[in-house]
Parts: C-alpha cells; sequence; structure tokens
C-alpha cells in the first residue's frame, strides 16, 4: 500500500482503531526482527516499511490529540 494511500485510511480511522493498528504493527516489527536475528527474513525491506507506518500511525494519533485539544 502506499504512503498516500495509508495516510487516507488512518484517517477514516476512530482513535481506538489507531492504537489497534499501533499495536499490530508493534507486533509485526517485532516478529521481522527476530526473523532477522535468527536468519529466517528474506525480505529487509518489510522492516524500513513497517517502521515507517508505524510512525505515520503515531503522526496521526498525536495530529489528533492536537487539533481536539486546540478546538
Amino acid at each position: 500500500m502506499k504512503a498516500s494511500e495509508f495516510n487516507k485510511s488512518l484517517a477514516a480511522k476512530s482513535e481506538a482503531e489507531l492504537k489497534d493498528e499501533l499495536l499490530s504493527l508493534a507486533r509485526e516489527h517485532f516478529n521481522l526482527r527476530m526473523q532477522l536475528a535468527t536468519g529466517q527474513l528474506t525480505q529487509m525491506h518489510r522492516i524500513r516499511d513497517v517502521k515507517r507506518n508505524i510512525a505515520r500511525v503515531k503522526t496521526a494519533i498525536s495530529t489528533r490529540s492536537t487539533v481536539e485539544q486546540a478546538g
């Protein structure tokens, strides 16, 4: 999924859904790191993609909390 598509999907989600997405991505990142450590990881780019998606979700969460505080 492209970054713009991912960001649009994040905009449509609620706060609870964003936190669930963050938890899911954190678990995936952990699993990828374990695969890397054991030599089982074949798609190295997945680690970078997941880390960037985690950052996107965190940005969406903080943006929403900032907007709510201002409004």
